[in-house]
């Protein structure tokens, strides 16, 4: 589907002459989606565009008539303009894996939400586990920083190859792996709605988190 920068150009990003219809499109199930897209590599920055986006969507008042509003941005990065969601979150899941790289922008990710809730609404809720096998590390670290472990999703091919069909785990052919993995989604997005309480976690220092993930 267009992106919000593909649509903003076509108004010479002049965003008050733009319309929801023209930048939010009818997924499965009624999921109305909103894909921010970028610039191209090397020419902009990408958090100039979610910030963008987020504009548009406080504009068009979406923020507040909309039942639930999930944000899906890279957390890691300095700039900005990443951050932009978190002024209207309520709650922030880390999505990570179970390795070192993964769990250090965790970390990092960990003391951006912390910041940033001193002077907005939004808390950690937890960690979702992301195309690993084990989960060890992960919960090794949520047990010294005070996170917690919400959903574990495996490296499945269904995942990948629902992807290149361009449809949703709940479009695809039911097998033993795909049923298992939506009921994963189902509990996950169960806990949120019913509320998922706040965590009070610490982020560790940079030496601190190279001595605990430590390998042998």
């Amino acid at each position: 589907m267009p992106s919000v920068i593909d649509v903003l150009e076509t108004v010479e990003f002049h965003s008050e002459e733009l319309r929801p219809e023209d930048y939010m499109f009818e997924g499965f199930n009624g999921v109305m989606c909103v894909e921010a897209g970028g610039p191209p590599a090397g020419t902009g920055c990408g958090g100039y565009v979610v910030g963008q986006t987020v504009k548009l969507l406080k504009q068009h008042h979406l923020l507040e008539d909309t039942d639930v509003v999930i944000f899906d941005v890279l957390g890691d990065v300095v700039c900005g303009g990443f951050a932009a969601p978190l002024q209207h979150a309520e709650r922030a899941i880390i999505v990570t894996a179970n390795d070192f790289d993964s769990i250090f922008a965790m970390n990092r990710i960990v003391a951006a939400i912390n910041a940033k809730s001193k002077n907005y609404d939004v808390r950690l809720a937890g960690v979702v586990a992301n195309r690993s096998a084990g989960t060890d590390e992960i919960d090794r670290f949520n047990a010294a920083t005070g996170l917690k472990r919400l959903a574990h999703f495996q490296d499945l091919d269904e995942i990948r190859r629902s992807r290149l069909k361009k449809c949703t785990l709940f479009e695809m052919p039911d097998s033993p792996e795909v049923i298992k993995a939506r009921e994963e989604y189902l509990n996950l997005a169960r806990t949120l709605w019913a509320g998922a309480p706040a965590l009070d976690a610490l982020a560790m220092k940079d030496r601190d988190i190279f001595d605990f993930l430590g390998f042998e």
